[in-house]
């Protein structure tokens, strides 16, 4: 099941209306980049992360279940998986995210296991 990755966890924080664009996004073993686009939406909510010089030029696509807690005093976004099971993820193509049922379905089966670093390989 891996519709459950699109939304986010109760225990995020996520305060109702936030704009989470600029926050900064820590992996579990550091930094990855910069919040440049969100949805809240049920049932389809995500993050879209430049990467800056962490991985140069990059942007990746993090389901909403992946975030662990949003700290809106210091900007902050904590998501439950390593700097590289994000690298390791399918690649993010923001010309067909929104309408490519089969993206959304690659990326829902690699970080849809629902347990924490339980999304595709280490």
């Amino acid at each position: 099941m891996t519709d459950n990755v699109w939304n986010y966890q109760p225990t995020s924080g996520l305060p109702a209306g936030t704009d989470l664009t600029g926050y900064k996004v820590e992996a579990a073993d550091g930094s990855i980049g910069k919040v440049d686009k969100h949805s809240d939406e049920v049932g389809d909510a995500y993050l879209v992360v430049d990467t800056g010089v962490w991985i140069f030029g990059k942007e990746v696509l993090l389901p909403a279940r992946t975030v662990v807690r949003i700290d809106p005093e210091d900007k902050k976004i904590f998501v439950d998986r390593t700097r590289e099971q994000i690298k390791n993820a399918p690649e993010f193509h923001r010309d067909k995210h929104l309408g490519d049922t089969g993206y959304r379905e690659e990326l829902g089966t690699y970080y849809g296991t629902g347990a924490p670093f339980g999304g595709g390989p280490m």
